[in-house]
């Protein structure tokens, strides 16, 4: 019987050295291993590992990119406008031990890049008008100050072990003070815009305008004259067959009294038949019978 208790407690003790002698490490976790206080080793690949039994102690710190949502903060521009930044940082520990040594959690770690970020902020924007950040240019413009700021908190943040992936700006916020000056700058800007639009649209018509008018009158000259030459040829050939018609004299009194019964039997038209012909005219004579 107290051989069987003698088994048992060495199997129960055997189990609890074992368990205390390995440690997993996932995916996307550090795992620091600490003896006496000192970190004596890491591992960030996954998988099972030893350690000393009841001497070393593990601690993981996360490998995964994490988001942190800074509070918003006022800054004052180069021409001293006050604007309140709200943004946020992708973060991740790159060198663990250097991570512990120099912050040691996550929390302690948000608080130096909140710190890091603000005076980066403060810094970039010193340097700005209000009209460089807030204006209707393209939003890409301003991706340079984005950037440089990301690479003044990363470059600040590897003192703690941490690479910051990048700084994002949510939004530029105006004091209600602020507000109706901006407000009335960007319309005049856009009344501006709409007024030189206008003006280059009224030229632009203006100029269309005199071109096609130009070329109106261009095309009625040549055609007036195109016409006017027509009619000239057609005169032309008229009296050509005229003369080649009449070319008697006998074809030319015949020719001269049909012109004259025709302007008669015009002046007989409508009710007055009256018709006062001198004597001596040849048409006179031909009615009279003589």
């Amino acid at each position: 019987m107290k051989k069987a208790i003698v088994i048992a407690v060495i199997l129960l003790l055997l189990v609890i050295v074992v368990g205390n002698s390995v440690y997993t490490v996932q995916e996307n976790q550090y795992a620091c291993t600490f003896r006496f206080s000192e970190i004596v080793g890491t591992k960030d690949s996954a998988g099972l590992y030893f350690k000393i039994p009841f001497v070393d102690q593990v601690q993981y710190f996360p490998k995964a990119t994490m988001l942190y949502d800074i509070p918003p903060s006022e800054t004052i521009t180069s021409d001293k406008q006050n604007m309140t930044v709200d943004c946020y940082i992708l973060w991740s520990i790159s060198d663990p031990q250097q991570f512990y040594r120099a912050v040691g959690t996550t929390a302690e770690a948000e608080a130096r890049l909140n710190s890091i970020t603000y005076m980066a902020m403060k810094n970039a924007m010193s340097k700005l008008a209000q009209a460089d950040i807030i204006n209707m240019n393209d939003g890409a413009e301003r991706n340079d100050i984005y950037e440089g700021i990301s690479v003044t908190v990363d470059e600040a943040a590897k003192a703690y072990g941490i690479h910051v992936e990048d700084v994002k700006i949510k939004r530029f916020d105006l004091p209600e003070s602020n507000l109706n000056a901006v407000y009335h700058r960007m319309i005049s800007e856009r009344n501006q815009m709409a007024e030189k639009f206008t003006a280059d649209g009224n030229y632009e018509a203006s100029v269309i305008r005199n071109e096609v008018d130009k070329t109106v009158n261009i095309t009625v000259s040549n055609a007036e004259a195109q016409a006017a030459a027509l009619e000239a040829e057609g005169e032309a050939e008229y009296m050509r067959l005229l003369a080649e018609a009449y070319d008697s004299a006998d074809k030319k009194d015949f020719y001269e009294f049909t012109l004259a019964l025709d302007a008669l039997k015009k002046s007989l038209t409508g009710t007055e038949k009256t018709v006062i012909l001198d004597a001596d005219s040849e048409l006179a004579q031909i009615l009279m019978g003589n």
